[in-house]
Protein backbone atom coordinates (compact mmCIF):
# COMPACT_ATOMS: atom_id res chain seq x y z
CA UNK A 1 0.00 0.00 0.00
CA UNK A 2 1.12 3.56 -0.63
CA UNK A 3 1.65 6.13 1.77
CA UNK A 4 -0.99 8.54 1.94
CA UNK A 5 0.98 11.62 0.95
CA UNK A 6 1.46 13.45 -1.75
CA UNK A 7 4.45 15.88 -3.54
CA UNK A 8 2.12 19.33 -3.37
CA UNK A 9 2.72 22.50 -0.65
CA UNK A 10 0.35 24.42 0.75
CA UNK A 11 -0.99 27.83 -1.04
CA UNK A 12 -1.52 29.71 2.08
CA UNK A 13 0.72 32.88 3.74
CA UNK A 14 1.45 34.69 6.83
CA UNK A 15 3.33 37.94 7.14
CA UNK A 16 6.86 37.35 6.87
CA UNK A 17 7.93 37.72 10.69
CA UNK A 18 5.42 35.30 11.36
CA UNK A 19 5.79 32.63 8.32
CA UNK A 20 9.01 32.31 8.88
CA UNK A 21 8.26 30.10 12.28
CA UNK A 22 9.17 26.83 10.06
CA UNK A 23 8.49 22.92 11.24
CA UNK A 24 7.12 22.30 14.21
CA UNK A 25 5.06 25.26 15.25
CA UNK A 26 2.05 26.10 15.15
CA UNK A 27 -1.10 28.15 16.36
CA UNK A 28 -0.34 32.13 16.87
CA UNK A 29 -3.39 32.64 18.92
CA UNK A 30 -5.81 30.98 20.32
CA UNK A 31 -9.81 31.98 19.95
CA UNK A 32 -11.93 33.13 22.31
CA UNK A 33 -15.30 31.43 22.95
CA UNK A 34 -18.69 32.32 25.20
CA UNK A 35 -19.62 29.82 27.47
CA UNK A 36 -22.46 27.39 25.47
CA UNK A 37 -20.92 28.35 22.08
CA UNK A 38 -20.49 26.26 19.31
CA UNK A 39 -16.60 26.56 19.57
CA UNK A 40 -17.01 24.93 23.07
CA UNK A 41 -19.05 22.33 22.20
CA UNK A 42 -16.53 21.14 19.48
CA UNK A 43 -13.78 21.15 21.60
CA UNK A 44 -11.55 17.84 20.35
CA UNK A 45 -11.64 14.60 22.07
CA UNK A 46 -7.95 14.35 24.63
CA UNK A 47 -4.95 13.61 22.60
CA UNK A 48 -2.41 10.85 24.20
CA UNK A 49 1.16 11.35 24.31
CA UNK A 50 4.00 8.89 24.72
CA UNK A 51 4.48 8.66 28.67
CA UNK A 52 8.04 10.28 28.85
CA UNK A 53 11.01 12.07 26.25
CA UNK A 54 14.22 11.80 27.62
CA UNK A 55 15.02 15.41 26.18
CA UNK A 56 18.68 14.43 26.45
CA UNK A 57 18.21 11.94 23.69
CA UNK A 58 15.51 13.82 22.19
CA UNK A 59 18.37 16.57 21.15
CA UNK A 60 20.11 17.11 17.85
CA UNK A 61 18.93 16.69 14.13
CA UNK A 62 15.76 15.67 12.99
CA UNK A 63 14.61 15.50 8.96
CA UNK A 64 10.97 16.66 8.57
CA UNK A 65 9.50 13.26 6.31
CA UNK A 66 5.43 14.39 6.14
CA UNK A 67 3.53 16.92 7.39
CA UNK A 68 0.47 18.36 7.41
CA UNK A 69 0.10 21.13 5.05
CA UNK A 70 0.34 24.59 6.79
CA UNK A 71 0.52 27.91 6.15
CA UNK A 72 3.59 29.00 8.13
CA UNK A 73 5.92 27.06 6.71
CA UNK A 74 4.89 28.47 2.33
CA UNK A 75 8.31 29.09 2.12
CA UNK A 76 10.30 25.56 2.61
CA UNK A 77 9.69 23.77 -0.44
CA UNK A 78 12.50 20.59 0.55
CA UNK A 79 15.00 19.89 3.20
CA UNK A 80 13.12 20.51 5.67
CA UNK A 81 14.84 19.78 9.41
CA UNK A 82 14.79 20.73 13.06
CA UNK A 83 17.66 20.31 15.43
CA UNK A 84 17.29 20.76 18.83
CA UNK A 85 19.62 21.48 22.43
CA UNK A 86 19.40 21.47 25.92
CA UNK A 87 19.31 25.18 27.02
CA UNK A 88 19.64 25.31 30.77
CA UNK A 89 15.47 24.41 31.31
CA UNK A 90 14.50 25.41 28.21
CA UNK A 91 15.15 23.51 24.77
CA UNK A 92 16.49 25.40 21.99
CA UNK A 93 14.76 25.16 18.68
CA UNK A 94 16.44 25.89 15.54
CA UNK A 95 14.51 25.40 12.03
CA UNK A 96 15.85 25.09 8.55
CA UNK A 97 14.77 24.26 5.35
CA UNK A 98 15.53 25.31 1.72
CA UNK A 99 13.13 27.90 -0.30
CA UNK A 100 11.87 27.51 -4.32
CA UNK A 101 15.04 29.86 -5.16
CA UNK A 102 17.53 27.44 -3.42
CA UNK A 103 17.86 29.46 -0.46
CA UNK A 104 18.49 28.23 3.53
CA UNK A 105 15.71 29.53 5.44
CA UNK A 106 16.04 29.22 9.16
CA UNK A 107 14.58 30.46 12.20
CA UNK A 108 15.53 30.09 16.09
CA UNK A 109 13.00 29.37 18.86
CA UNK A 110 13.00 27.58 21.87
CA UNK A 111 10.83 24.94 24.17
CA UNK A 112 9.56 24.38 27.50
CA UNK A 113 8.03 21.89 29.16
CA UNK A 114 4.74 21.41 30.21
CA UNK A 115 4.32 20.51 33.69
CA UNK A 116 3.34 17.01 34.49
CA UNK A 117 3.66 15.87 30.85
CA UNK A 118 6.99 13.98 31.86
CA UNK A 119 8.69 16.32 28.93
CA UNK A 120 5.84 14.74 26.44
CA UNK A 121 4.10 18.03 25.89
CA UNK A 122 6.20 21.17 24.79
CA UNK A 123 5.43 24.37 24.27
CA UNK A 124 7.35 26.32 21.62
CA UNK A 125 7.73 29.97 20.66
CA UNK A 126 9.63 31.55 17.26
CA UNK A 127 7.55 34.56 17.89
CA UNK A 128 6.88 36.02 20.92
CA UNK A 129 4.67 36.06 23.08
CA UNK A 130 3.34 33.49 20.72
CA UNK A 131 3.49 29.82 21.79
CA UNK A 132 2.13 26.87 20.34
CA UNK A 133 1.97 22.96 21.44
CA UNK A 134 4.54 20.16 20.55
CA UNK A 135 3.18 16.97 22.01
CA UNK A 136 5.10 13.55 21.08
CA UNK A 137 2.38 11.35 19.83
CA UNK A 138 4.82 8.20 19.06
CA UNK A 139 8.26 7.81 19.63
CA UNK A 140 10.64 4.54 18.94
CA UNK A 141 12.53 3.11 21.59
CA UNK A 142 15.67 4.11 20.01
CA UNK A 143 14.96 7.91 19.40
CA UNK A 144 14.82 7.33 15.47
CA UNK A 145 10.99 8.30 14.79
CA UNK A 146 8.56 10.64 15.92
CA UNK A 147 5.24 11.55 15.25
CA UNK A 148 4.64 15.34 16.72
CA UNK A 149 1.32 16.75 16.72
CA UNK A 150 -1.14 18.99 18.81
CA UNK A 151 -4.67 18.76 20.26
CA UNK A 152 -6.79 20.71 17.59
CA UNK A 153 -5.18 18.06 14.64
CA UNK A 154 -4.51 20.54 12.63
CA UNK A 155 -0.51 20.18 12.36
CA UNK A 156 1.52 17.19 12.64
CA UNK A 157 4.81 16.07 11.10
CA UNK A 158 6.67 13.02 11.35
CA UNK A 159 10.48 13.22 11.81
CA UNK A 160 13.21 11.00 11.37
CA UNK A 161 16.63 11.10 12.08
CA UNK A 162 17.66 10.42 8.82
CA UNK A 163 16.63 12.20 5.37
CA UNK A 164 14.90 9.21 4.60
CA UNK A 165 12.19 6.50 5.88
CA UNK A 166 10.83 3.30 4.79
CA UNK A 167 7.17 3.10 3.54
CA UNK A 168 6.39 0.83 5.97
CA UNK A 169 7.57 2.67 8.62
CA UNK A 170 5.90 6.07 7.39
CA UNK A 171 2.59 4.15 6.82
CA UNK A 172 2.81 3.08 10.86
CA UNK A 173 3.19 6.66 11.54
CA UNK A 174 0.68 7.63 9.06
CA UNK A 175 -1.85 5.02 10.59
CA UNK A 176 -1.20 6.12 13.58
CA UNK A 177 -2.47 9.64 13.20
CA UNK A 178 -5.52 8.83 11.70
CA UNK A 179 -6.16 6.26 14.82
CA UNK A 180 -5.43 9.61 16.87
CA UNK A 181 -7.95 11.90 14.31
CA UNK A 182 -5.70 13.15 12.36
CA UNK A 183 -6.92 13.56 8.76
CA UNK A 184 -4.12 10.80 7.60
CA UNK A 185 -4.83 11.54 3.68
CA UNK A 186 -3.51 15.11 4.28
CA UNK A 187 -0.29 14.25 4.87
CA UNK A 188 2.05 15.47 2.44
CA UNK A 189 5.79 14.24 1.43
CA UNK A 190 8.47 16.47 2.26
CA UNK A 191 11.39 16.18 -0.72
CA UNK A 192 15.06 15.26 1.02
CA UNK A 193 16.79 15.69 -1.96
CA UNK A 194 19.91 17.69 -0.90
CA UNK A 195 19.70 17.64 3.08
CA UNK A 196 21.32 20.78 4.84
CA UNK A 197 24.48 20.13 6.12
CA UNK A 198 25.34 21.02 10.53
CA UNK A 199 26.16 24.41 11.49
Amino acid sequence: MQASVSSSRPVSSLPATARRLGLPLLLLGAALALPGSPALAAQPALLPTVESVDLGRYAGTWYEIALLPNRFQKQCVADTQARYRLDGERVEVINRCRTAKGEIDDVKGHAKVVAGSANAKLRVTFFWPFYGDYWVLDLDRDYRQVLIGEPGRKFAWVLSREPSMSEEQLQRLLDKAGSLGFDKAAFQRTPQSRPLTER
